[in-house]
């Protein structure tokens, strides 16, 4: 005790005081500064992104990233400037960041996913697509999970890296899509006949394309049918309607032309012994 109060007693505490507020004044100028700079910095990272037709999403992110990265500057300028030996800091901050990153390997590798969604643009928002084994309409693409929004109105979220794995279909990528309808009819009709059908029932819709123009092809000889598949191109926002148009105006118009359209049957032949009879009814 007695050494501690001969300790104060001969310090210069007018000097701490002005040594330790200048410190102190010099590193709330270089936070308040720094966290402008950053700001700024990152901003203009982002519309650099911008300019050069990056995705607004991926310009934000790595507006995110060079604004953390800018504060991690700052904050150890700042220390020190208060005279806090940031060496040994900056080994236990690189090893707290591997041990975070060996913990977190399935969102790091969500992030890197997200990132090739975002910078590859399989597809965009509103794209009806196939991925992951869902069917939908992209809602959101993030940097951890993509949600897609169902026909059946329901939202399924999927993380990236199920995406990046998988196979992905873009359905309306491009403006047109062929409509694939296939058809069976009868051994007893008259193919060519049918196939005429078909092609005026494409041809009639207004919102068939005329290039490339409908055609009908024989795919196979099935079990109970002669298998033949109408092809006819239509704008992509049209499938769906056009689809079910031509589905109706198909099963009426080969009615309409006695063009018989077969359902599986199966023909069952039972042998029977010559001595066998068929019990009397009532007993008698």
């Amino acid at each position: 005790m007695e050494s501690l109060r001969e300790y104060f007693a001969s310090a210069q505490w007018g000097e701490l005081v002005t040594v330790w507020g200048m410190r102190l004044v010099g590193a709330i100028l270089i936070l308040l500064v720094g966290l402008w700079v950053a700001s700024v910095l990152a901003n203009m990272v982002r519309r650099s992104l911008l300019k050069a037709n990056v995705e607004e999403m991926l310009a934000s992110f790595m507006r995110r990233v060079a604004y953390g990265l800018l504060l991690v500057v700052v904050l150890v300028t700042v220390l020190s400037q208060l005279g806090v030996q940031t060496t040994s800091m900056l080994a236990v901050l690189g090893a707290a960041g591997l041990a975070i990153g060996l913990a977190l390997q399935g969102s790091l590798s969500n992030i890197a996913a997200g990132f090739m969604l975002i910078s590859l643009r399989p597809f965009h928002v509103g794209d009806f697509v196939q991925v992951a084994g869902q069917e939908g309409l992209i809602h959101e693409v993030g940097i951890f999970q993509t949600t897609v929004k169902t026909f059946s109105n329901h939202y399924v979220t999927i993380p990236n890296r199920q995406i990046t794995d998988s196979t992905i279909v873009n359905y309306t990528a491009l403006g047109q899509r062929r409509v694939d309808l296939p058809v069976g009819v009868g051994y007893e009709s008259d193919v060519r006949a049918a196939r005429d059908v078909l092609v005026a029932v494409a041809r009639a819709h207004e919102k068939v394309l005329d290039d490339p123009e409908p055609n009908v092809i024989v795919t196979g000889l099935g079990d109970n049918s002669v298998d033949l598949v109408l092809r006819a191109w239509v704008q992509t926002p049209d499938f769906a309607g056009v689809r079910s148009d031509l589905l109706e105006a198909v099963h009426r118009e080969l009615g309409r032309a006695d063009i018989n359209i077969p359902f599986p049957q199966r023909d069952v032949h039972l042998k029977l012994p010559k001595d066998f009879r068929l019990p009397a009814a009532n007993g008698g």
